[in-house]
Parts: C-alpha cells; sequence; structure tokens
C-alpha cells in the first residue's frame, strides 16, 4: 500500500508521516519549494525522509511569492509576535497553499497507484487558517472522488486522511513522541532566521503542546516561555 504524505519538515506533518508509517504504508513524502520566506523547513524535510528511508522524496518547485499577500513569501510582510488571542487570520496565511498543494498530492497520489494521501492539518491549535478545517477536507475529498481517472472510470477512491486534525498540540507531541518520529528534526519557526525564534505563532504553540504533554522540546530557541 502507498501514501503520498505532505511534508513539510515542521511537526504536525512528520507525526502525521509516523502515522502512515505505523500504518504499514509505502511513504512517498511531497514536499513545496514555493519561494517561501526561509528553506530551513525545507532542509528538516530533507533530514525527515531520510530518516525513514523512503523510496523517494519528491520536492515540487513552484512560485507562490510571486502571488504575494503572505509574510511566509513577501519578506516586506513582517512576521508578527504570536497573539493567541485574536479571531483575525495572521499575515502568515498563504493564500489557498493547502488547495494546490493537495491537488499536487492528488495528481501524485494518481500516478504512483497510492491509496491515501496524508496530510498534518489541525483544527484545534492552529493560527485559524481556512484551509486546515474538517469543512475544507471534506469538500476537497468530494472534488477528489469527480476528479480522477482512478475515481470515475477505475473506481479507486483516494482517500485524504487526516490523522491529526482533531488533536491538541499536547496531543500530538504525545503522539509523535509513542510513535518515534524525529521531532528533533523538525522545524516550525515562520521567522525562519536559522534558530526558531520562539516568539510568533508556530513557536508559542509548538512550545506549549511540548511543555503540556510534560516533554522538552529537542530543538533550540531564542527565547522560551
Amino acid at each position: 500500500m502507498k501514501a503520498v504524505v505532505l511534508l513539510s519538515g515542521g511537526l504536525d506533518s512528520t507525526v502525521c508521516m509516523a502515522v502512515a508509517k505505523s500504518q504499514n504504508y509505502d511513504l512517498y513524502p511531497l514536499s513545496f519549494n514555493y519561494n517561501q520566506r526561509h528553506s530551513i523547513e525545507l532542509e528538516s524535510a530533507k533530514e525527515v525522509a531520510e530518516y525513514y528511508e523512503v523510496t523517494r522524496h519528491l520536492i515540487i518547485e513552484n512560485n507562490m511569492n510571486e502571488f504575494g499577500g503572505s509574510a511566509l513569501t513577501d519578506k516586506s510582510i513582517e512576521v508578527p509576535a504570536a497573539n493567541m488571542d485574536s479571531k483575525e487570520i495572521p499575515p502568515t496565511y498563504v493564500p489557498a497553499r493547502n488547495l494546490i498543494f493537495l491537488s499536487y498530492a492528488l495528481g501524485y497520489a494518481e500516478a504512483i497507484g497510492a491509496e491515501r494521501i496524508f496530510i498534518g492539518v489541525n483544527a484545534l491549535d492552529y493560527s485559524g487558517y481556512p484551509d486546515c478545517r474538517p469543512e475544507f477536507i471534506s469538500l476537497f475529498q468530494k472534488l477528489a472522488d469527480y476528479s480522477t481517472k482512478a475515481s470515475v472510470q477505475d473506481k479507486k477512491e483516494i482517500i485524504i486522511e487526516t490523522p491529526l486534525i482533531q488533536l491538541s498540540k499536547k496531543d500530538i507531541v504525545i503522539l509523535g513522541t509513542k510513535l518515534q518520529a524525529p521531532l528533533h528534526l523538525t522545524h516550525s519557526c515562520y521567522r525562519g532566521d536559522g534558530i526558531a525564534c520562539g516568539n510568533c505563532d508556530s513557536c508559542i504553540l509548538r512550545l506549549r503542546g511540548f511543555k503540556e504533554a510534560g516533554f522538552q522540546d529537542p530543538i533550540s530557541y531564542d527565547k522560551k516561555l
């Protein structure tokens, strides 16, 4: 059995890959160099893929920085400090990123005969991105069922798996530790200046998750909670 795993190199996608591995899937990680603010997370993805000794780690090159509109692709937009009380979608949101990534993953899955696509979206401890919600995944699944030769002609459904979608960061850390995921290889910081900043949304959520889980985060930070 084959599974395409969307692998960013961050905590969630790495734990998601560990879940797929625990279910005995042959792993086909898919990462993206979309001209994001930094390449550190992508280097982490390469290390995670090597850790699992995958057959192939495919990295897609595209230029989502041409869109603009996100602090992760436009260096003129500052990455803000974490504001966990805000109800606004933060400037680190990348327009339609998961829609684009899942579309690539769907095509790749069909091409290699994979039955599953794993994506580490989370709808509890996250930054409020609309493309991380169960509603989005449900609608994409319906789209996938109508958009491939595999599903329409061959009646082979490609299932979108979201094993982390209803887990807290605490639970994700616990699950990753239980599955012996290489959390020490991951990088989650939005700023990407080398060492994690410990101050952006992603760092704060990650640090909080490790603290609540009772584990020491194995990566280094400029400053901690």
